[in-house]
């Protein structure tokens, strides 16, 4: 959200990174954001990074800022404005999550929200970094 370009791999070489598309008329995107900085300030220490990438149009990047200001979430926020990672990253509908392993390879995917899906999310991630 700062203008500059951000790198994968920058994330990676600390551990797995959980990608979660989503859109301020995502109403599913908003609650499960609650619960992923939860999950971010929980397994930071141990090497998770989440990036929440925001899809929505380049005429709506004004809502995304203060959104995201009034929020004060600890994961990074990162604009896609012409969706170009989301097409990339095969992601279909909003919310997605796509659990990135420390070597790139995509371990997880998980397409929508609905309340108590959070337990699956944080029972991958824990497995991503490997904690019983």
């Amino acid at each position: 959200m700062n203008g500059k370009k951000v790198k994968l791999n920058s994330y990676l070489n600390k551990g797995p990174v959980l990608m979660n598309f989503w859109a301020t008329w995502c109403a599913p995107c908003k609650k499960e954001m609650v619960h992923l900085n939860i999950l971010q300030k929980k397994y930071s220490k141990e090497g998770l990074s989440i990036l929440a990438v925001s899809t929505d149009s380049q005429k709506s990047l004004s809502k995304v800022r203060s959104y995201i200001r009034t929020r004060k979430y600890s994961f990074d926020i990162i604009l896609d404005p012409n969706e170009q990672l989301f097409k990339r990253m095969n992601a279909s509908i909003m919310p997605t999550d796509i659990l990135i392993g420390k070597d790139g390879k995509i371990l997880w995917r998980h397409y929508g929200y609905l309340p108590g899906d959070e337990k699956y999310i944080e029972a991958e991630i824990r497995n991503a970094l490997r904690i019983d």
